[in-house]
Parts: C-alpha cells; structure tokens; sequence
C-alpha cells in the first residue's frame, strides 16, 4: 500500500535510494519539498528516524537564559532585539542576576544551562567569560551551551582577537558547547534582504568548522517560513552536511519556524503545520550525517512538534524555562514544560521519552517507562 502511495507521489526512485543508503542530491530535495504527498515524504522520514532511534525521543532539563536584548544589529524578523541601552523594552542583566537564576534552581536536576544575546557593542568581554566562570562555581558540573557563532564573530570584531581566540578563551572560562543560531538561511540572497549585517554564511560555518577542531559540539539551525525558497532551504541543509562531512560535529539539526508578530516582517503568514513538518521530514533525509533532527516545541508549537516525532523528529529540546525570542514574536507556546509534562505529551504521541544531558547520554528514564517492564 505504501509503495503505491509513493509511486503516485513519484517518490520511488527517492525510496530505492534511501533503502540502499545511497545520499539524497539536490534535486531530490526540491522533489520531496515540493511533493503534494506530505504524508508519503514524512512515511520515509520516519523509516529514517526509526532506523536510528527506533520510538526514542529525547529531551533535557535546560534553563535557557538571554542575558541582553540589545543588539545592533537590524535582523527583519527579529522582536527581540532592542538596538540600543535604553530603548523601550531593552534590558541587560547584571552578572548576579543572571547567576541568580541558576542559583534560584538550586533544587532542579539541570544539567544545561543555554545563553543566547543581543550583540551588545558596550559590554566588556570579561562580562562573559565571568558569566560561565561563575556558572561553573555554582554548579561545576553544568553543561554551558552559550553564544551562537553570530556572537563569537561579533565579539572577535568587537574585541580585537580572532575567532579561533574568543572560543580559546570561553571555554577556559567555562564554555561546553555552542548552540545552532543565527545561521538563518545561507543563501546569500535572502540574508541581504533579512539580516544582512551580522555574521555571513562562510563566517559562520568556519566558526563552527574551529569549535569541532577545538573539541566543542554544537547545533545548527534553519529559520524556515519566510522569503526563502525550496531550493534555498535545500542548499542550507546540504552546507551543513558538507561540514559535518569534514568535522562531525554537529549534534542535532534545529529548524525554527519564522513568527511575524512585533517585527519588521509581519505581513508574512507564519509556515503552516504542513511546512513545518514537511521541514522536519526533508531535513531527516538530507542531513544523513547528522545524528538527531530536533522539534523546538517552542517554535512549532507542542502539537505540531508532538507530530513531527512521525516525520523525522527525534529530539523536543528540553524544558526551557526563561525562553524570550519567540515569545516576544507572538508565540503562545508555554514558556516553559517540566521533565513530566515532556514526557507525558512523548507518550501520547506513542514514543517513549528519555532525559539525556547535552551530549546525548540517557541520564533519566521517566517512571511511566521505568515502571512499565519492557
């Protein structure tokens, strides 16, 4: 039956394909993003995710934390940023404020701590290597997943070092991991048009390319839903694989839907339910080499993400907390879930949930798994 599906869906060749491991081209991305059959692509994406995780969905106990909103630079679709200090809304906390809230979780289990900003022009460089500093003193064995390759570019700008010497210096101070932002989309035509005064494509994936050498894993992302195409979207996840070919270490692919509310790009529809799993689906078959494909609840939204663990998803991101990105573009996603409410909203999408730390070891099998026998 489903090999009748995907023979009207023209989808078979692409079948035979993955069934012999043979790598998807560029053309065969476009075809499964411009199928008509959403049900038929995201049947493969599944096969694929299922063949590496068999029903198991993971997630962690994260705090996420913006330490400032302002940022100079002028992304279209971003609510968040404010450009300059005392711009309404603008906001910058104080080492001890941030080191409060970790501080305020005293009795949590987290085992990550994820720290996104604006790109701040007057802060010294010592706020953030004190900042994981004294993560680190309050909790040493906190996994500091902090500043995207956007803010490593800036701060080497900023600061008069290279790149490879803002990392060297970060993860003396306390630096784990980097998280995927910023990449956006790498077409050169669309960041001119959406974000073109922050850190390139090449920039980026060369920072990357030097945290993988020095040891640090990181995620990368994919802002979809706005004015980039199929083929674009397709070229973006095709760079990523090249690097992983190169480096691997990428952990998990992250695709973020676009959110029009309080920005510079509302006109524009939000990606429907049907884009943001056709996303997910195609970013699961493209992206061979990459270990996990994550469903950011906050982004998708909980019931499309609990959908999107059948269309290639593997991943939920992890309880969050303090998330203002999307929030502050209109999301009305909780701003934060606990261990349990992950784990009930895996099950009854017919997964099995597992708490993992930043680098994907199992460190809690919720009860309802734990009790339930094999």
């Amino acid at each position: 039956m489903m090999r009748s599906r995907l023979a009207d869906a023209q989808l078979l060749d692409i079948d035979t394909k993955l069934k012999a491991g043979e790598r998807l081209t560029f053309d065969d991305g476009v075809r499964l993003f411009e199928s008509s059959d959403v049900l038929a692509v995201g049947w493969l994406a599944n096969r694929e995710r299922e063949r590496r995780h068999g029903p198991r969905t993971y997630f962690n106990y994260n705090l996420r934390l913006e330490a400032t909103n302002v940022c100079v630079a002028s992304c279209l679709f971003c609510s968040f940023a404010r450009l300059k200090v005392g711009d309404p809304g603008s906001y910058t906390m104080s080492l001890e404020e941030a080191w409060n809230k970790l501080e305020a979780r005293a009795n949590q289990p987290l085992t990550e701590v994820h720290i996104v900003n604006g790109l701040h022009p007057d802060l010294p460089f010592d706020y953030y290597t004190k900042l994981l500093s004294g993560f680190k003193r309050i909790r040493s064995d906190i996994h500091l997943k902090c500043f995207t390759a956007v803010e490593i570019a800036f701060f080497a700008d900023l600061y008069g070092m290279s790149d490879e010497e803002v990392l060297r210096q970060l993860i003396v101070a306390g630096l784990d991991s980097l998280p995927g932002g910023g990449a956006e989309i790498f077409a050169e035509r669309v960041r001119q048009k959406i974000c073109h005064d922050k850190c390139g494509t090449e920039r980026y994936l060369e920072i990357h390319r030097t945290a993988h050498r020095l040891g640090l894993p990181s995620n990368v992302t994919m802002l979809y839903g706005h004015i980039e195409t199929v083929g674009e979207r397709v070229d973006h996840m095709l760079r990523c694989r090249a690097l992983q070919d190169e480096t691997g270490g990428f952990q998990a692919f992250i695709p973020l839907a676009f959110h029009p509310d309080n920005n510079q790009m509302r006109k524009l529809p939000a990606p429907s339910a049907t884009d943001t799993l056709m996303v997910h689906a195609v970013a699961r078959l493209m992206l061979d080499n990459v270990p996990h494909v994550k469903a950011f609840w906050i982004a998708t939204g909980v019931e499309v993400a609990q959908m999107a663990l059948w269309f290639g998803a593997d991943d939920l991101d992890g309880t969050v907390q303090e998330e203002k990105i999307y929030h502050m573009a209109g999301a009305t996603t909780p701003e934060t879930m606990t261990p349990a409410e992950i784990s009930r909203l895996v099950l009854a999408a017919g997964r099995q949930p597992l708490e993992r730390d930043t680098l994907y070891n199992i460190v809690n099998v919720p009860e309802p798994l734990a009790t339930s026998g094999p």
